[in-house]
C-alpha cells in the first residue's frame, strides 16, 4: 500500500528539506544567468546579430521566427539580417544615424533592426498606434536619415507629414508604392520600395569591412517611453543593454533550442520587441509572433504554434480570465509564462484555470538601470534581488510625496530610505566606472535625462535613477509594485501622460480649461483616463470625441469626461487633480454631467447610475 501524504501532513523536517531544495533550485537558475551575462563584455565586438549568426551555423534549419504568414529558420533569418545591413550601407547610413521603423508585428521587424544596427545604424522603434502630431514628434525626436513605413500604415504617415520637421527619405515595405490610399504628400517623399532594394542585395555573411568598427557600447536602438513631462522620450539602448537583457532573461527562463515562445505584444516595446524575442534567440529557441493580442484566438495559437512559453502583460492575463472557456486553454504544453503586471488578486486564479506550471514575473523599465525577477513564483511580487547580485542591481526605496514625487530629506539633506512595508519610489544607483551594474544610458534629450537622476541620496554627490514607480519591500526582500507617481498612469498596458492628453483636450474648440488624471476602475489593471473640462456654449461632444480619436492613440483617450463649471486650483495655481481623482466617476456623488467612452462607437454617452453599476460589477467593459 502506498501512503499519500498531503501538504498539511508534512513534518517540520520535510518542510525544511523542501525549502532547502527550492532555494538551491533558485540559486542554480541565478548562477546560470550570471554565467551567460558574464561572457558578454569579454567579446566587445560581438553584437546580437552575431548571436543569431552563430546559431545559424549550428542549427540553420531550426525555426527562429514564426508567424501565420511566414517562417524564418535561423539560416534564413541570418541572411535577411545581412540584406538589411547591406541596404543600410547602400543608402550611405553612417554610424550613429537613425532609421525609423513604422511596421506592424512580423518577422521582418526584428530582421530590420538587427541588420540596421549591425553596421552601426540606430533603429528608432515607433509606436504604430500614433497618428498626426504625436507621430511627427516621435519621428523628429529621432532625427532620422530614413523612415521605413509599412504599406498598411501609409495613411498614418500621411497624417504626420504636415507636422514633421524631418526631411528623412521614406521607404515603403510591402509594395506600398502606387497604393491609392497613400496621400500625395507621402508619395512626394518616398525614396523607393524597400522590398525591391532588398531583393537586389546579396545575403551572404558580411565582410569585416562591411561590419565596420562597431562595439557593444555603441547605440543600437531608440525605444520610446512615456514620462511625467507629457511627451514621449526616446531612450538610448546600446548593444550591451540588448545582450544583457537577452542573456539574463534566457538564463532565468532556462531557454533551450526546444523552446518556443508566443509573443503577441507590440514589437516596438522593450518587452515585446527585445526581452521576448531576443531571450529566445539567445538560447536557440523559436518565437511565434502574432500581429496583436486576441483573447478568442490566444489559446488556439498557443496550441497551434506548439509553444512552451508566452510573454504577458497584466492586462492580458485579466482579459484571458474574463474570456469564455476555450477548449484549448489546458491542452497546451506550456512550462513557463513570463511578464510583468500580474496582480496578486488574479495570480492564483490565472495559474490554476490555465494549468500553468510556473510564472516568472519581473520588473524592468526600458531606460532603467536595474531589474527585478520573481524566480520563486511568489504571487503578487515583482521579484527580489539575491544578495549575491546586490552589487549588480543596486536598488533602494526612498520616501517621496506620492503626488509630486518630491523626495523627503533628513537634516543632512539626504534621502530617507523606507522601512519594510513603507511605500516609496524605487531607485537604482548609477554605477561608478569600477562597478558592473547601474548603467543609465539616458535619452536623446539631455534635459530629460537629468530629470530622471536623483542626487545626494545616501551620500553627497551620489546619483540614482528614478523609476517613477511606487513600491514597497516585505520582510523577505520581495518588492511589490504599488502605482506610478504623479502625472503618468498605466492603462491597457501603456503608460499615459496626463499632460500630453490634456494638451489634446484643450486644443479642441469650445474647451475653456481641462484637467486630466487617472481613476481606479474595479476589475481593471492600472487606471483609466478621465478629463474634467470647462466648456463654452459652442462645445460639441461628438466632434470632441472625433478630435481625440485623430490626435491620440486609443489607450490614451479619456475613458470618462466630466463637464464642470470651473476647475479649482491651489494658491500656486496648480490644478487639484488629486481631489478630482479621488472623487472618481460616481454619478451618485457628482452633480456635474458625466460621460463614458463607448468602445464600439468611440462616442461619449451619458454615464448614468445604471451604467455606473454595470462598470462596478463587470457588466460594462471599458
Amino acid at each position: 500500500m502506498v501512503t499519500v501524504r498531503r501538504a498539511g501532513d508534512m513534518s517540520s523536517g520535510d518542510i525544511e528539506q523542501t525549502e532547502t531544495a527550492r532555494a538551491l533550485s533558485v540559486s542554480k537558475i541565478w548562477l546560470k544567468a550570471i554565467e551567460l551575462t558574464a561572457r558578454i563584455e569579454t567579446l566587445p565586438g560581438r553584437l546580437f546579430a552575431d548571436v543569431v549568426e552563430d546559431w545559424a551555423a549550428r542549427q540553420p534549419d531550426r525555426p527562429a521566427l514564426v508567424s501565420q504568414h511566414e517562417t524564418l529558420n535561423y539560416g534564413a533569418l541570418a541572411r535577411r539580417i545581412n540584406r538589411y545591413a547591406r541596404w543600410a550601407l547602400s543608402v550611405g547610413l553612417a554610424k550613429g544615424e537613425t532609421v525609423c521603423l513604422i511596421m506592424p508585428n512580423g518577422v521582418d521587424y526584428i530582421a530590420a533592426w538587427l541588420g540596421i544596427s549591425r553596421i552601426g545604424g540606430v533603429a528608432a522603434l515607433i509606436n504604430t498606434k500614433l497618428v498626426g502630431p504625436s507621430l511627427a514628434f516621435c519621428i523628429d525626436v529621432a532625427d532620422p536619415a530614413h523612415i521605413i513605413i509599412s504599406r498598411e500604415l501609409a495613411d498614418v504617415m500621411a497624417s504626420a507629414m504636415p507636422h514633421m520637421k524631418s526631411a528623412a527619405k521614406v521607404w515603403t515595405h510591402g509594395d506600398a508604392l502606387g497604393q491609392e490610399s497613400t496621400q500625395e504628400s507621402t508619395q512626394e517623399s518616398i525614396q523607393g520600395s524597400l522590398d525591391a532594394a532588398l531583393a537586389a542585395l546579396d545575403d551572404a555573411p558580411l565582410s569585416p569591412e562591411e561590419r565596420g568598427d562597431i562595439s557593444i557600447n555603441d547605440r543600437a536602438l531608440l525605444i520610446y517611453t512615456s514620462g511625467t513631462t507629457g511627451l514621449p522620450k526616446a531612450a538610448r539602448i546600446s548593444h550591451l543593454r540588448i545582450l544583457n537583457w537577452s542573456y539574463l532573461f534566457a538564463g532565468l527562463a532556462s531557454v533551450t533550442p526546444k523552446d518556443r515562445l508566443y509573443n503577441c505584444l507590440p514589437l516596438f516595446h522593450s518587452v515585446g520587441g527585445i526581452f521576448a524575442p531576443c531571450s529566445m534567440l539567445a538560447g536557440g529557441g523559436s518565437v511565434a509572433i502574432a500581429q496583436k493580442f486576441s483573447a478568442s484566438n490566444f489559446w488556439h495559437d498557443i496550441v497551434d504554434f506548439d509553444c512552451t512559453l508566452f510573454q504577458y502583460l497584466g492586462e492580458l492575463c485579466r482579459h484571458l480570465l474574463m474570456a469564455p472557456p476555450s477548449e484549448y486553454e489546458t491542452r497546451h504544453r506550456l512550462r513557463l509564462v513570463t511578464g510583468n503586471g500580474l496582480r496578486a488578486d488574479i495570480w492564483e486564479d490565472f495559474q490554476a484555470r490555465f494549468a500553468i506550471p510556473h510564472i516568472l514575473e519581473f520588473y524592468a523599465a526600458t531606460e532603467g538601470n536595474f531589474s527585478l525577477f520573481n524566480v520563486e513564483g511568489k504571487p503578487g511580487s515583482i521579484g527580489r534581488i539575491p544578495p549575491l547580485l546586490a552589487h549588480r542591481f543596486p536598488a533602494a526605496i526612498v520616501k517621496v510625496d506620492p503626488d509630486s514625487g518630491v523626495p523627503f530629506r533628513d537634516a543632512d539633506g539626504l534621502c530617507m530610505v523606507c522601512e519594510w512595508g513603507e511605500v516609496g519610489e524605487a531607485i537604482g544607483r548609477i554605477g561608478l566606472a569600477d562597478e558592473s551594474g547601474g548603467c543609465f544610458e539616458g535619452y536623446t534629450d539631455a534635459g530629460e535625462t537629468e530629470k530622471k537622476i536623483l542626487r545626494d541620496v545616501c551620500a553627497a554627490g551620489d546619483a540614482w535613477f528614478r523609476t517613477g514607480d511606487l513600491m514597497r519591500l516585505d520582510g523577505n526582500g520581495f518588492f511589490q509594485f504599488v502605482d506610478r507617481i504623479g502625472d503618468t498612469f498605466r492603462w491597457r498596458g501603456e503608460d499615459v501622460s496626463t499632460s500630453g492628453v490634456n494638451d489634446a483636450v484643450r486644443d479642441f474648440p469650445g474647451v475653456v480649461d481641462a484637467a486630466t488624471y487617472g481613476v481606479s476602475v474595479p476589475r481593471a489593471d492600472g487606471r483609466a483616463g478621465m478629463s474634467t473640462i470647462v466648456v463654452n456654449e459652442g462645445f460639441d461632444l461628438d466632434a470632441f470625441a472625433a478630435h481625440l480619436a485623430r490626435c491620440l492613440p486609443d489607450y490614451a483617450r479619456p475613458v470618462f469626461v466630466r463637464i464642470s463649471s470651473q476647475l479649482d486650483t491651489t494658491h500656486t495655481f496648480k490644478q487639484k487633480r488629486g481631489q478630482l481623482a479621488r472623487q472618481g466617476f460616481d454619478p451618485n456623488v457628482i452633480a456635474d454631467p458625466l460621460f463614458v467612452l463607448e468602445s464600439e462607437s468611440s462616442a461619449y454617452v451619458v454615464l448614468n447610475q445604471e451604467t455606473y453599476a454595470g462598470i462596478l460589477y463587470g457588466a460594462v467593459r471599458l
